[in-house]
This record gives structure tokens, sequence and C-alpha cells, in this order.
């Protein structure tokens, strides 16, 4: 068998040795590469088939480690990490103590900086200039940042920012035209005009030709007739943004052109002034299932490369239980509306949206807009619910305070991958929303234990008079009911079973594992009981405390880190109140989780049936 190119690529610029013959063989072969590993653990795949070239053109150009690259999210950094000498760590991408989906400064030192949420690259990269400019050294740095990133208000705080910079930096827009669904909005149909704008085009080719073409200077007089080049967009694009925001604009250019990137990043990093430099690629390049629904392969479990089919068999997921509850509500309540984050599929917006297309509003990657947003709508009338993952509304803790909570308006938070979300990492942990929840006055906080809750709490959330958040988290749906069926009203638990000698409290997905310690503590003779407590906010005072008078210990469990979460809330309770009950919480520990299968995280913090029923009997023991 004939040497692969790739194999050539062992460490940190290996790739300056490979011969321009066989960039389009390289290119080739990483896509191959990609295609089997994502297929086998699932990842990715459709925004790293798209920065190939982009990619492996930084690589020629810049020296690593010594050279910052900052990639935006950072979900497109595969390329970026087996130029770097990791590809034979890819067998156990996202695999528990393996590769880390994301950028990693404790993985490789080629990593610069560790990202996992949209539109901070422009602020660390703009951050690592200056203090690089305060040194006087010369490492070159930019960001890498996507279109639909640029939908968050941050990239434009930190362009703003850079602009009034005399040094060189570069920005990378790498336009393709997607954030994870269809991008949405005014930037994305401004770059759709930059990028179709035959005349802008025709004319800046034909300007630069005639530019190379002179002896002796070549690309440098072409990238410094500044005058030239600002009246030639002004008069073809007047609204030339990035320009106009103090940005020398480069582009648009084939970003699955390795040379033409390459000799364009040259000319960009010899500037001592803010440049951007505009590529524009295809998702999911090379793989026709990818290219055809690049959203389906944004982020995907294992899969059979010569079909594209996910492995595995399809269930009932928390998501599509959600979904299909709020369409039932908006069936017959008009005044509901939903809004998406840039995330349609996966929130399960994207089946409402087919319904109610009229009532579906996807605000891009913009977290903190979509909050205020639906704050807005919900003051004019109309009941908002506001779908999106647990890690991404953390970042709108502001606006939930500020523009939800101070005015008590009846929004609604679906919190989608609450508790542990397996293989993304320290960055995608769903593992704090109960405890910045809880800080926020006026909100309601629940948590289903099975798919008949999570469909009553929708019900009931889009009753309630002020703000209403629920977190269920990833995967098949917990179908199963615990105990007597109670329908889910306001601030009320849900008793199970009762016991003197030991009372379980748990929220959430964690009702089921309390009821798997219950039979296993039953082996060892000991008799417990289970509440199901439904809410966080308002937590059922009176039931807690009535189950709990005459246990011997009461046992909490959350799928959330312990600081600010249910357990302590109950300590806190319990030790109010006067009780004297001893009370293991036991939660996740404060800090941030690794990245791994769910069992294999559960088994490194000591959160799994096992070890829970260890940490019981240890202290009951010790009660008696």
């Amino acid at each position: 068998m004939a040497e692969r190119v790739l194999d050539r690529i062992e460490k940190a610029n290996d790739i300056k040795k490979i011969d321009e013959s066989q960039y389009a063989q390289l290119a080739q072969e990483i896509r191959e590469f990609l295609i089997e590993k994502v297929g086998a653990n699932g990842g990715h795949l459709a925004a790293n088939l798209g920065v190939v070239e982009l990619t492996m053109a930084l690589h020629l150009v810049m020296n690593f480690p010594r050279d910052k690259v900052v990639w935006d999210v950072g979900h497109q950094s595969y390329v970026h990490k087996i130029l770097t000498g990791r590809k034979e760590e890819f067998d156990n991408l996202r695999q528990f103590e393996g590769l880390s989906g994301f950028p990693k400064p404790a993985e490789s030192r080629s990593d610069a900086f560790g990202t996992g949420h949209s539109s901070t690259s422009i602020s660390a990269a703009l951050g690592m200039a200056a203090a690089r400019d305060l040194r006087g050294s010369r490492e070159r740095i930019c960001a890498v940042i996507g279109d639909g990133a640029l939908s968050g208000g941050m990239a434009y705080e930190a362009l703003n920012n850079a602009a009034r910079r005399e040094k060189n930096f570069v920005v990378i827009l790498n336009d393709n035209n997607m954030s994870i669904a269809k991008n949405v909005g005014g930037m994305a149909t401004y770059l759709g005009k930059v990028r179709t704008s035959p005349r802008y085009k025709a004319l800046k080719v034909n300007v630069e030709n005639f530019l190379t073409k002179i002896p002796k200077v070549g690309w440098d007089l072409a990238v410094s007739v500044k005058g030239y080049k600002e009246a030639l967009k002004k008069l073809t694009l007047p609204n030339m943004l990035f320009e106009d925001m103090g940005f020398t604009y480069i582009g648009p250019i084939d970003g699955h052109d390795v040379i033409a990137v390459r000799d364009a990043l040259r000319g960009a990093f010899a500037m001592d002034e803010p440049v951007l430099l505009h590529v524009v690629t295809k998702k999911g390049k090379g793989y026709p299932f990818a290219e055809k629904d690049p959203a389906k392969f944004h982020g995907i479990g294992p899969f059979d490369p010569m079909t594209g089919k996910v492995l595995g068999e399809a269930k009932k997921t928390w998501t599509s239980v959600f979904s299909d509850a709020l369409i039932k509500e908006a069936e017959v309540r008009q005044d509901v509306v939903a809004i998406t984050a840039a995330m349609p599929d996966g929130t399960g917006l994207a089946a409402f949206e087919k319904k109610f297309p009229e009532r579906t509003f996807d605000v891009g990657i913009a977290e903190e807009h979509a909050v205020t947003y639906a704050a807005g709508m919900a003051a004019s009338g109309f009941r908002p619910v506001v779908a999106v993952y647990s890690t991404f509304l953390q970042r709108a803790y502001d606006q939930m305070l500020h523009d939800v909570g101070i005015q008590h308006l009846p929004v609604f938070f679906a919190l989608d991958r609450a508790g542990i979300v397996p293989h993304d990492g320290e960055t995608h942990q769903g593992i704090y929303d109960l405890s910045y929840l809880n800080t926020i006055p006026g909100f309601v906080v629940a948590a289903p234990a099975n798919a008949k809750e999570l469909e009553e709490m929708v019900h009931l959330g889009l009753s309630h008079p002020g703000p209403f958040a629920v977190r269920y988290p990833r995967g098949a749906a917990i179908t199963e009911s615990f105990g007597e069926e109670t329908p889910v009203k306001l601030g009320q638990a849900q008793v199970i079973a009762e016991s003197d000698e030991v009372m379980i409290l748990a929220i959430g997905r964690m009702v089921e594992r309390a009821m798997q310690v219950r039979d296993a503590l039953a082996v060892h003779d000991i008799d417990a009981g289970v509440v199901n407590a439904r809410f966080l906010k308002p937590l059922d005072e009176k039931t807690i405390l009535e189950t709990c008078k005459q246990a011997k210990l009461v046992v909490t469990l959350e799928d959330n880190e312990k600081t600010g979460g249910f357990g302590e809330k109950v300590e806190v309770l319990l030790s109010r109140t006067g009780s004297h009950v001893p009370v293991l919480n036991l939660a996740l520990p404060e800090g941030y989780l690794v990245h791994g299968d769910t069992t294999s995280v559960e088994l490194k913090y000591r959160v799994d049936l096992e070890s829970i029923v260890k940490k019981i009997l240890i202290r009951y023991s010790d009660i008696k």
C-alpha cells in the first residue's frame, strides 16, 4: 500500500515539507480520515470538512506553537489537531480520557485558547495581540470566526475595539452561510451580497491582476494601494461594513483553494493594521451526505460512512417530548411563540417551525438577544418559549435577571442538555443551571422525572403568570412512572415512598437513580423512602419537612454542581427549621467535568449507582 501524504504529518509544521503538487491529495486524505474517525466515534463533521484547505493554509503560513490561532466555538479544530501531530489519538476522539473535540491548551501547546461557546474568538485573540505588543514579541495571531458566530454581539464589541489598533491583527471570516442551522438575519444577507456581487469580484480581480504583474513590486503594491481599493469598494458596495469599522478587507476568497488562501494570509500578516480576510467555504465539503444536510452532520453520533445513517436504535428523546408538548399547546393557543438561537434542530423547534412558521423566530447565535427579544414579546401579550441548551443559556444570565425577572414577564425557558452532557466536555456540561436559576428572584425552576411530567410542566409553565424554566437532559426520555401518579402542580413534590430510616430527595432524572438506590439498599435491609421534588423553586418545604422529620438520614440527589444546588437548598431548609437530621448531599463536585460517556464520567466523580449506595451505607452505619 502506497504511503499516504497524511502519514508524513507527525508533528506541528510538518505540512511545510509537503510539495504544492500534493496539497489536493492531502486535503482528500484528511477528509477521508475525518469521515472514518467521526463515523466511529461521533463528533462535529460538517464544520471540519469545510475548513480543510483553510486550516492547511494557516499551517503553511504560521509556525506552531509559537504563532496563535483562536478557533471560534472550536468544533472545527479537528484538522488543526491532525496537523499538529494528534492524528493517532483520533481513535479515542471525545471518549473518556481521549482526545477532546474542542481546542484544549492542556492537551497541546498548539491549542492557544480553549473554546466551546460562540463569538469569543476575536476578543481572545485581540487580548493575545495586545499582550504580544506589550512584551515586544513577533508571533502571528489570528482569530477564525464563522459567519454564524458573527450574529453574536460580543464579536462586534471585539471588532469595534480591534479597529483602534495600529499593529497587525488578523481576523479570518469563514463564510459558509451556516452556523448550525442555516444563517438568518442582516449579517447573513450582507455577506451574501459581498459573495455574489459580480461587479465587485470582476473589478477586484482585474485590478489585482494588473497590480501584481508590475515587476519587482507584486503583491506588496496590490495590498498597499488602499485609497484605490477603498474607492473601488465604495463604488460597488457602499456599505462596506468592515472597511468602515477600520479593518482592511481582503476577499472574498475561495476557501477551498489552499494556495490562494495561503498567499492572502501572507499579505494579511504583512500589514501593520487590523485585517479581515473573508474566505468562502462549503460546510460538509467532500462528503455528499454532509453537504446535503450540514445541520444533521454538525454534531452527530457514530454513523455508517457508506450510507450516512446514524447507528443505534432511535428512541423517544426528551427533546422530542418537549417538541410534541409545545406543538400541542400551540394548536389551542395562538399566543404561544417559539424562539431559538440558531438551533432549531437540536432544541426540537424544527418540528414546531414546520407547523407554525410564522410563530417561530430564529435570532441567530445570540442568546442574550434571544432572552430580551422574548421579554419584549411577553410584554406585548405573547407567551414566548426560549428553547436553548443549558450551557448556552448561562450566557444570558443578566438578561434573565434584568429584562425578564425584574419585570416578572411570562417567558418560558426550555433548557435542553441539562446535567452531564457526554463527549463535549467542560464547555457543554449543563451542570450549573439549578444553581444560576436558583439565584434569580421570581423564577419557577422545574425538572421532570419522566416524559409525562415534562409534558405537564410545559402546559403548567405556559399558564404561569411569570418566568418559568424547565430543565431536562439529553438522550432517551424516561417513560417509567414512579409510585402513584399525581398531577404536576406548582411547587408540589411527589411522595413516592416514605421511611423512618433513609429518605432520598431527588430532582429531575435523578429520581430514577433514587429508585435504583432504594432497591439496592433493600438488599442490605435498609428501608428507603423517595421524594420526587419536581421543583427547585418554589421548593415544597412542607412535604420535605414532613417526610424527613422521622428519618435517621436524608440523602439528596441531583445532576448539578453541589454549590448552590438542590441539596444545599434542602440543607438550608432543614437547618433553618431546627431539624437535626443529618443530610448526605450527593451532587457533582464544584469544577469542570471532563468529556466522555456518561457512565465513565459518573464513575470518575463517584455519582454512579454503586458509589452512591456505598456512601449511604457508610454514612448510615456511622449514624446507627
